[in-house]
């Protein structure tokens, strides 16, 4: 019985994904970026959810990730395609698929490598590539079409990057103080010009400071 918890928080985050989509068909797209975020704290918690009843699996893990690909992958893919990379064609198209596919070889890679990579995520998350992607759509920031497009293909690449993002869990991949610096001055001054962007700063925030991160400890 207490497997249901977890399977059910872990299913909770595909439903918020299907709403997530459904959301984009009535044309809300502020509502399926809540969605996604939603999607993201239910995935949050199912891992928690089975170590605290001690009953984690295989069958929860392949669900995890089954939901991961439906929530962060098909549904930011399908809203930023609505959104802007229609006018695109057939390149709007592709951008789509490939940020979809990104997060499927995310997602596997991550299955494979998880008693080999710790201490560091290798490649930004997918939750929060998906949710990064989902939220910049209501951040009122005013970008061409292109901007959006080029953005969805390049946090696709991060997720399928070998770029180390922290766990912030006090040990594995060292967080600098600088990169710290960095982030929160960009951040800070995008929530100054545009508050609009509240639920995107977050997710942005810590998408570069993995870059910053280690792009100073390449230097250093």
């Amino acid at each position: 019985m207490k497997t249901w918890i977890p399977n059910a928080l872990t299913s909770l985050n595909l439903v918020f994904g299907v709403f997530a989509i459904l959301s984009v068909f009535n044309g809300d797209f502020n509502l399926a970026a809540y969605c996604v975020v939603l999607a993201l704290v239910a995935d949050s918690l199912d891992g928690r959810a089975a170590r605290y009843f001690g009953v984690s699996g295989e069958f929860g893990k392949e669900l995890d990730s089954l939901c991961d690909a439906g929530s962060f992958g098909v549904a930011p893919a399908v809203m930023a395609f609505v959104y802007v990379m229609k006018d695109f064609g057939w390149l709007g198209y592709c951008v789509a698929a490939f940020f979809a596919c990104c997060v499927a070889f995310r997602l596997a890679r991550f299955n494979v490598n998880v008693s080999t990579v710790k201490g560091y995520f290798m490649g930004l998350p997918s939750p929060a590539g998906g949710a990064v992607v989902a939220t910049l759509l209501t951040a009122n920031l005013q970008l061409p079409g292109w901007v959006v497009l080029a953005f969805v293909a390049f946090v696709g690449y991060l997720m399928v990057s070998t770029i180390k993002y922290p766990e912030f869990k006090g040990h594995g991949e060292k967080i600098k103080p600088a990169p710290v610096v960095v982030t929160l001055v960009i951040v800070g001054a995008l929530l100054y010009l545009r508050p609009d962007s509240w639920l995107f700063a977050p997710f942005f925030a810590f998408m570069l400071f993995g870059l910053v991160n280690s792009l100073f400890s390449a230097i250093n």
